[in-house]
């Protein structure tokens, strides 16, 4: 790894302890191998700290938020910290204008001043800095002055919630940033038009899921156990992105297979008449150290996204999470960049009766030989590979010999795209 020896801070968009692991955790946990990392934990705002109350999550950040704190929580990586931020002000509520960017400075200032807490403490004075998609607090290290600021974008802005005051606050991070890395070939085409410092680092897979869901002797997974097989499965969040009218047709198809969804139900997309059919389990959210349990309990593995503008961007982790599994992967075809990474080994529907034929087939004519191909596939897309690779972007704009020459060496890394 090119990064060695430095400080590195990460703003999230997640809370270290989520059922759902997020990409910039694991960015963060491998470049913590060789470097002091600091996960900024995603702030709870007052109006959280009372829904909170009484919760374990609450309890364990409590103590850490006052003022006076350094915020600081150990993890099972000696290099890797969590920074647990006083509470915020919730002002998403509030319409975009003078009085909203006023409190968001407020809010910003909060976090900047528990970072510069742990700079005095330790003795820090030098820092990269990351924000990893997380627009809601474009300005946190404005008058910190690290050595190098990164907005990773791993999403477009499609939640009413975020796009209220999201999208100006993201055109602000692109103009500021130093470097842009984004999870999609669709969004490094849309973010290099306002960063010409923009990168493309795919999602990958954490190497550890393969390898449990392989053990010898791991039975399928208890919620499941039960269920008539073949299992057909999908692992992730039920929301927006799936194609519902796609899968219905395709459950339809198949009274004789289990169709098992597994993941936190977003509310109001789920359609009414999903619950209705025998052979579909609804099972809610998997926690992560079962992932590779439920995984190896599929037959066969979906991903029945739409096909729109918004899934153009989208590089789902579970791809790879579950070709590390060795299983048959069946997908709807919602972003074409995914056949550069997966070659001839995942089929790729364009309708609910090619879906349908794809899943016999995977049925039927599946083998060692394509297993092992599409374990070796996802052996070239790993987590630790990924931050490798943004340790040679990150390491590339340090420098100050290479930095004047670094739209030149893009064209020698396979893993930008530069055009």
């Amino acid at each position: 790894m090119i990064l060695k020896n430095k400080v590195i801070v990460f703003l999230g968009n997640t809370r270290y302890d989520s059922p759902i692991q997020a990409t910039s955790l694991f960015i963060a946990r491998n470049l913590s191998k060789y470097n002091k990392v600091f996960f900024i934990d995603y702030p709870f705002t007052m109006k959280d700290y009372f829904d909170y109350k009484r919760t374990d999550k609450l309890k364990d950040r409590e103590g850490k938020f006052s003022l006076s704190s350094d915020g600081l929580m150990d993890t099972d990586l000696p290099n890797l910290k969590i920074v647990i931020t006083p509470p915020v002000l919730p002002i998403n509520f509030l319409p975009e204008g003078r009085i909203f960017r006023f409190l968001l400075k407020i809010n910003e200032q909060l976090i900047a001043s528990r970072l510069k807490h742990i700079f005095k403490k330790q003795g820090i004075k030098d820092f990269i800095y990351i924000n990893s998609f997380n627009f809601h607090y474009p300005e946190v290290v404005k008058g910190l002055n690290p050595s190098l600021k990164i907005y990773h974008c791993v999403d477009p802005i499609i939640v009413p919630y975020d796009k209220k005051h999201g999208l100006i606050s993201e055109t602000q991070l692109l103009k500021d940033s130093d470097l842009v890395i984004c999870t999609s070939k669709a969004l490094y085409n849309e973010k290099k038009l306002a960063n010409s410092n923009t990168y493309f680092v795919p999602n990958a897979t954490d190497s550890t899921v393969g390898q449990l869901s392989l053990a010898a002797g791991l039975p399928d997974h208890e919620r499941v156990a039960g269920l008539k097989k073949p299992i057909i499965g999908y692992l992730g969040t039920i929301e927006r992105r799936i194609n519902y009218d796609l899968l219905e047709k395709v459950i339809l198809a198949h009274p004789d297979k289990s169709f098992v969804l597994a993941g936190p139900v977003s509310e109001g997309f789920l359609p009414d008449s999903f619950k209705s059919y025998p052979n579909v389990h609804v099972i809610g959210s998997v926690p992560y150290d079962e992932v590779p349990q439920m995984i190896k309990s599929f037959d066969v593995a979906i991903i029945p996204f739409k096909k729109d503008e918004v899934s153009n961007t989208i590089f789902p982790i579970k791809l790879f999470e579950y070709m590390s599994a060795g299983k048959p992967v069946v997908a709807s075809d919602f972003n074409e960049d995914l056949k550069d990474f997966t070659r001839n080994s995942v089929e790729y529907c364009g309708d609910a009766s090619s879906f349908s034929r794809a899943i016999n087939s995977a049925l039927l004519n599946d083998s060692e030989v394509k297993i092992e191909e599409r374990k070796a596939l996802a052996k070239e897309n790993t987590w630790e590979q990924r931050s490798e690779q943004i340790s040679e972007i990150i390491g590339l704009h340090l420098n100050p010999v290479i930095q004047s020459s670094v739209i030149g060496e893009k064209a020698n890394l396979n893993f930008l795209v530069n055009n």
